[in-house]
C-alpha cells in the first residue's frame, strides 16, 4: 500500500497527515513527526515503509486549510481509514457526527454509539483515534465539562474547541 504525508503548520503546532493512494487519512495529529504517526497506521500500511513526503495531500490538504481559515464542516467528508472492531468502528463514525460548536460529555458519546453504559469503551474509541481532527474525539468532555485527556495534548484540545465555539 503506498503512503504519502505532508506536515502543515497550524494555529495549534504542525499537524501531519498519512494518506493512502486515495486520499483517504489513515493517521493524523499535532506533531511534525511522521513516525509517531504511522505506529498509529493499520498494520497493512505500517508493513509497506515509510510513507513517501508530499507538499500536498489534495482533498485532505484544502480541508485543513479551509478548517483553519474557518469553514467547520470542511473536515467532515474527508475519507477516513481506520480498522479495529465493531464497536471502534463504529464509535468513530459517530465521533464524525458531532458538530463543531456542539461538543458531547463521554457519557453521551456512549449513548450515541449504542452503548449508554460503555463509558469507557467511549474513552478508549477517543483514546485509539488515529485520525485527529478528521475523527473529532476532541469534541468529547468529562461529564463534568472539563477537558480530558488528548493525544496532542490539552492546549491543542482547548483551541479547537474555542475555534470550534458558535
Amino acid at each position: 500500500m503506498s503512503t504519502y504525508y505532508t506536515t502543515a503548520d497550524t494555529p495549534a503546532g504542525p499537524f501531519t497527515m498519512i494518506v493512502d493512494a486515495d486520499e483517504a487519512v489513515l493517521a493524523s495529529g499535532w506533531t511534525s513527526d511522521v513516525r509517531e504517526l504511522a505506529i498509529l497506521t493499520p498494520a497493512t500500511a505500517r508493513l509497506t515503509g515509510h510513507p513517501e513526503h508530499r507538499g500536498r495531500l489534495g482533498l485532505p490538504s484544502k480541508a485543513l486549510e479551509s478548517y483553519v481559515d474557518g469553514d467547520l464542516t470542511a473536515i467532515d467528508d474527508v475519507p477516513v481509514r481506520q480498522h479495529s472492531g465493531e464497536f471502534l468502528n463504529h464509535a468513530w463514525e459517530v465521533l464524525r457526527k458531532v458538530p463543531a460548536g456542539a461538543p458531547v460529555t463521554y457519557t453521551e458519546f456512549a449513548a450515541r454509539a449504542g452503548r449508554p453504559a460503555a463509558v469507557r469503551a467511549a474513552a478508549m474509541a477517543c483514546a485509539r483515534n488515529a485520525a485527529a481532527l478528521f475523527v473529532p474525539c476532541h469534541r468529547v468532555l468529562r461529564l463534568d465539562g472539563t477537558l480530558g485527556g488528548f493525544r496532542w495534548g490539552v492546549p491543542v484540545k482547548r483551541w479547537l474547541l474555542d475555534h470550534e465555539a458558535i
